[in-house]
């Protein structure tokens, strides 16, 4: 079986075989695409920043299960790359969850990662956190075990503990997330290198590490992180804040200038984002559907 065939899930199971997985924060299709054509094998989408570019809202829980789904499933279609996803806390106990997973996996996401956080959650790496009790986290991953139909489709643990009660507690949680079948292990906020290692070295399943800027981990690349054992490197915003970024500079540019014409060698040309976006392909069905009649042609950049 082709690796195009498989299923979402397989298909991201397969990309860890190359570990450490590179998975950068994709929080629109067109940025997935740029992704895949890229080069890397797997993409994310981040609840901070689906909060931040959906509704301009912080990543405190104010999105819906249901907007999660949608957005996600723009992501799956507009790539072959598999796509997991952020799913906060499961928006509610065990039942919520197991139609967290349900919506998800029909949306085409090849998986997602559930929290120990209690509502409202914080963003991982603020203070301030409050936890759910192990069980009722273990709860939860047994009804996402549970409702997933493709075996494949990845259930991961994310645990805040380490900055609520620390490592020991963190690593704890961690063995009994396993024991109650997650297949990968998210321990957010860890402060060193070495930390990193620790629950590689600890728990049995593959650990998925969040380099986020401005928080409480330390920068570390990709290959740092492999030497110690971790499997897969998550860069959630660091596009959305890539992009953002220049946005701002190109909107006080125009605002001051009247044109655009100081930074329009800083931007995709027309005919670069109608490769992207397969315009070509497009017209040229058209034109099968309507029997060649129909004549058009691409605008020139």
């Amino acid at each position: 079986m082709t690796t195009s065939a498989l299923s979402p899930g397989a298909r991201f199971r397969e990309a860890l075989k190359s570990a450490p997985l590179a998975i950068p924060g994709v929080f629109n299709a067109l940025v997935a695409r740029m992704a895949e054509r890229a080069g890397f094998r797997a993409g994310y989408q981040s609840g901070a920043a689906l909060s931040a570019s959906l509704a301009a809202v912080p990543d405190v829980g104010l999105i819906s299960q249901t907007e999660f789904a949608e957005q996600g499933r723009y992501l799956a279609q507009a790539v072959q790359i598999p796509i997991i996803s952020d799913a906060d806390t499961g928006f509610g106990e065990a039942l919520s969850v197991e139609r967290t997973v349900q919506l998800f996996e029909g949306a085409g996401l090849a998986g997602l990662h559930l929290e120990d956080q209690e509502m409202p959650k914080r963003c991982g790496h603020l203070s301030g956190k409050s936890l759910v009790t192990r069980n009722a986290m273990v709860s939860k991953l047994r009804a996402a075990v549970a409702a997933r139909r493709d075996s494949s489709f990845v259930i991961i643990a994310r645990t805040d503990a380490r900055g609520v009660n620390g490592m020991d507690d963190a690593l704890d949680r961690a063995k009994a997330y396993v024991e109650a079948g997650a297949d990968m292990i998210f321990p957010e906020a860890m402060e060193s290198l070495a930390e990193f290692e620790r629950f590689a070295r600890e728990v049995s399943v593959p650990v998925l590490a969040n380099m986020t800027e401005f928080g409480k981990s330390p920068l570390l690349s990709l290959k740092q992180l492999g030497d110690v054992g971790v499997a897969a490197v998550l860069f959630p915003v660091t596009m959305l804040r890539v992009a953002m970024g220049a946005v701002e500079a190109a909107l006080k540019a125009l605002a001051a200038e009247g044109s655009q014409g100081d930074f329009v060698d800083r931007m995709l040309t027309r005919s670069e984002l109608y490769e992207l976006l397969n315009y070509t392909g497009f017209e040229e069905r058209d034109r099968t559907y309507f029997g060649g009649a129909r004549q058009h042609s691409v605008a020139k950049p």
